[in-house]
């Protein structure tokens, strides 16, 4: 059995003979050949849901039989167990594979299973060795996918690191991006086959939970879970730019609003030059994606809600109108972004960084934990007494502390699991939800005062306001519910 390590990343048809002529490779014969894979699963794709990749591999005359377990892409790095050997195809022939779980699956399914889809592309290697044991492959794969008569089109590179540290890949992806169009790519060439064999339309990506133990190290844990946060940001990438659907920019925002809590919640254990490095980068994205964000809650919500109330008056026309014209001038910024080369540098950098991280001296998860939540209580606590009477700011400054104490928990909850925690979420989640609505018409009136300047608004204001006040009693109902709870981290707690 190997550990296959590589970067890999996609880049434009009409970059490609750019990248032949980089500096690095111009001096170096590459090593061409036609490569012709044949995936196999069962009808139910067992295999996949499993985690499991078979191929057949023709490389010339040779036939190489390949098992690899699927790897979790973040910012290009992909990672697994590879098993390989010379093969003629339909043998199915597994004693090489030596993880007793891989191979109990696929002895079970070996009846089962059949081709399922099939990658045909050319492959231009070069052997790069830029340090004294240091061995990189670089590949530049263009061809086809092609699954159930439909075809797609590969165009992308391989970084394989043969010998030397991981560090490396990444220092040669960097050099190369500085003149070649590179993005870091979430998806392998299986994963893109399966959604062109399924036919499926793109969906959004939620956050999925994140396994975190408690002997983990603090670094440990936050680099899973800013990994995760990465993982969740790139895979609504494509939907954002190809989609007119709101949800992809809501779950892409959600990812870096993620991202950024686990930020605050460890911003003692991380170094200060991480966090400053970072952070601004991240919140910039999150300022665009936002602005789409709160134009498509507007004219989905809001608009649609004071049409249905003011049918016969022409400033909700006119605001409908003018709130399309935002909707779809953010569409094209937050498109923008995910294109743009600093977007594309940003994730090579901020994977590199946190794979960098020392935590040969942190301290167990479980021993920072209780200090860290109580950090995050203690400032909803402050936030909810300025809440309590106060305005839009104050509630909106509440709601932020809620969302990070709210994400600090769904990062922490394979170690917290537990009724009282159950109870303790459903609170903090009713709360924050109360208080989402309130924002939603902070910004409603905001939208609608620059939608219809100069006194045009009033009536609408009016009513958007009402709405806002009407909340409030509830508001003060949920936070008395709130501060009951007793917090599941308490050492009280069973």
């Amino acid at each position: 059995m190997a550990t296959e390590i590589e970067l890999k990343l996609s880049l434009p048809a009409r970059a490609a003979n750019q990248l032949a002529q980089h500096a690095l490779l111009c001096d170096i014969a590459p090593h061409r050949q036609l490569l012709v894979n044949t995936y196999y699963d069962t009808p139910d794709r067992r295999l996949r849901s499993e985690g499991v990749v078979m191929r057949y591999r023709k490389k010339g005359d040779e036939w190489v039989f390949g098992i690899k377990t699927a790897a979790q892409g973040t910012g290009g790095l992909a990672q697994r167990k590879e098993w390989e050997r010379v093969g003629r195809p339909e043998a199915f022939d597994f004693s090489h594979v030596d993880q007793s779980a891989v191979r109990d699956l696929l002895e079970a399914q070996r009846d089962q299973l059949q081709p399922v889809f099939t990658t045909r592309f050319q492959r231009c290697a070069w052997l790069l060795e830029p340090r004294q044991g240091v061995r990189i492959e670089l590949a530049l794969d263009r061809g086809t996918i092609e699954a159930a008569g439909r075809r797609q089109t590969i165009c992308e590179v391989e970084l394989e690191l043969l010998d030397g540290e991981l560090s490396e890949l990444f220092k040669l992806a960097t050099a190369l991006q500085a003149t070649v169009p590179l993005h870091p790519e979430v998806s392998s060439k299986a994963d893109r086959a399966y959604q062109l064999l399924l036919d499926a339309p793109l969906s959004a990506a939620k956050a999925l939970p994140v396994p975190v133990e408690a002997e983990l190290s603090t670094i440990a844990a936050f680099r899973r879970i800013a990994l995760s946060c990465v993982n969740q940001l790139q895979r609504n990438e494509q939907g954002v730019c190809e989609t007119d659907a709101p949800e992809f920019v809501h779950q892409a925002r959600v990812a870096i609003r993620r991202l950024r809590s686990a930020l605050r919640v460890w911003r003692r254990t991380l170094p200060a030059p991480f966090l400053a490095r970072f952070d601004p980068l991240w919140q910039g994205i999150a300022a665009k994606l936002g602005e789409a964000r709160n134009w498509d809650v507007f004219l989905s919500g809001t608009v649609q809600i004071l049409h249905d109330t003011f049918p016969e008056r022409a400033e909700t026309h006119q605001l409908r109108r003018y709130a399309g014209r935002r909707c779809a001038s953010n569409r094209r910024l937050a498109r923008s972004v995910f294109r743009s080369a600093d977007y594309s540098r940003l994730l090579l950098d901020f994977t590199a960084a946190l794979l960098a991280l020392p935590d040969d001296r942190a301290a167990p998860l479980a021993s920072a934990l209780p200090a860290w939540l109580d950090k995050c209580a203690r400032r909803v606590n402050q936030r909810a007494v300025e809440a309590q009477g106060g305005d839009d700011v104050a509630r909106h400054r509440l709601r932020l502390a809620f969302k990070q104490l709210r994400y600090a928990l769904e990062f922490f909850s394979p170690i917290l699991a537990g009724p009282a925690l159950d109870k303790y979420h459903q609170a903090l989640t009713a709360l924050q939800e109360q208080l989402g609505s309130q924002n939603d018409l902070a910004v409603a009136m905001q939208l609608t005062s620059e939608a219809l300047p100069g006194g045009k608004a009033g009536v609408l204001l009016d009513w958007l306001s009402a709405q806002s006040e009407a909340l409030l009693p509830e508001l003060e109902r949920l936070l008395d519910d709130f501060r009951r709870q007793d917090a599941p981290w308490s050492p009280r707690q069973p």
